[in-house]
């Protein structure tokens, strides 16, 4: 293992060409990890934001509305969705503003701006943007948020059929003490036979297109892995073919082959970890770069930390390849030359 280190400080050129290659994977790995996590938050934000397990649901959920500004041209539409709430999800502040007031979520910035008028809906209903969520702490994108009064009224005034009595929700969190979050859903529909209760991941997941988008996200990213294990693969093999006399001297005095083996993925993981470092200190410097809005990007620890983790496997895995090469190495055939 040392000789293998000591090799790299003498001839890191000889290394150069693979942690490039694998930089460059590192980088579009994260990137499209990046992507993903930011098109979930942005269609999943608000429910993994709640500050509970279940979400029970009424009919007639899940409603956006179209928003003009003030004073503006009657055809510049945006969607945006209105969510109510009376327990603050996470990142929002624990007051629900005033009535006819909301925050919004910091995407928006690049639309409006604070003290702005939005009109939502058909019969453009009034709401004015106090202020907007940090990005860290924002639940989601595309979203305004006001107290249960602003969106009753906005409701009402929009689909007048379905207006709702105070008191009146479509959806409400229960946060529970234990983990029989499936035991409860079934018990809270059962007590009222018109409600259909799932946990905040099925919820989630149950949104149009989020399946679908993960699972193509998830395949794209399993071929960029794959890629980076056959580099791995293939750089490790030919350089097991250039040191067959230097594994053959080794040998001769004494050093087994799972010692060189052992050099071998030492060298794969240190060359992999340096272009997963590249990866990440690219990545950050994307996501500090990108406006809020423009793209849908979210980079978080988990990611990165779960990308590097991935990437150190593929490095294993694929100067395991080499194992064979250093096995059937004979020193006397390797030093003689013959």
């Amino acid at each position: 293992m040392k000789l293998a280190l000591r090799e790299m400080r003498r001839q890191p050129g000889r290394f150069g060409i693979a942690t490039v290659t694998l930089s460059l994977i590192a980088i579009l790995l994260m990137f499209l990890g990046g992507l993903l996590d930011g098109l979930l938050q942005r269609v999943t934000g608000a429910y993994q934001a709640q500050p509970g397990q279940l979400i029970v649901y009424s009919a007639g959920a899940n409603d956006i509305l179209g928003a003009r500004l003030e004073g503006g041209d009657e055809r510049e539409l945006e969607s945006v969705t209105l969510r109510g709430y009376e327990i603050a999800p996470a990142g929002l502040p624990d007051a629900a503003p005033a009535a006819g007031e909301v925050w919004a979520d910091p995407d928006l910035t690049e639309l409006y701006s604070e003290g702005q008028t939005l009109l939502l809906g058909p019969n453009r209903s009034e709401v004015m943007i106090v202020g907007f969520l940090s990005e860290s702490d924002t639940p989601s994108q595309g979203g305004v948020w006001g107290s249960l009064e602003t969106w009753r009224t906005v409701l009402a005034e929009a689909r007048p059929g379905s207006a709702m009595d105070p008191g009146t929700v479509q959806g409400v969190v229960v946060a529970l003490d234990d983990d029989g979050a499936a035991d409860m859903a079934a018990a809270i529909d059962g007590a009222t036979g018109a409600t259909r209760t799932l946990t905040i991941d099925d919820a989630a997941n149950a949104i149009p297109g989020v399946s679908a988008q993960n699972s193509t996200f998830s395949q794209i990213i399993g071929v960029t892995l794959t890629i980076a294990l056959v580099v791995v693969a293939l750089f490790f093999a030919l350089l097991t073919v250039e040191r067959v006399g230097l594994y053959g001297v080794l040998k001769a005095i004494g050093a087994r082959s799972t010692t060189i083996f052992s050099g071998v993925v030492v060298q794969a993981l240190v060359v992999t970890l340096i272009a997963a470092l590249v990866g990440v200190a690219m990545t950050l410097t994307a996501a500090a770069f990108i406006p809020a809005g423009a793209l849908p990007f979210s980079v978080g620890p988990a990611r990165l930390l779960s990308s590097v983790g991935f990437m150190a496997l593929a490095a294993v895995v694929g100067s395991a390849f080499s194992l064979r090469r250093v096995l059937r190495i004979d020193p006397a055939e390797a030093i003689g030359g013959n």
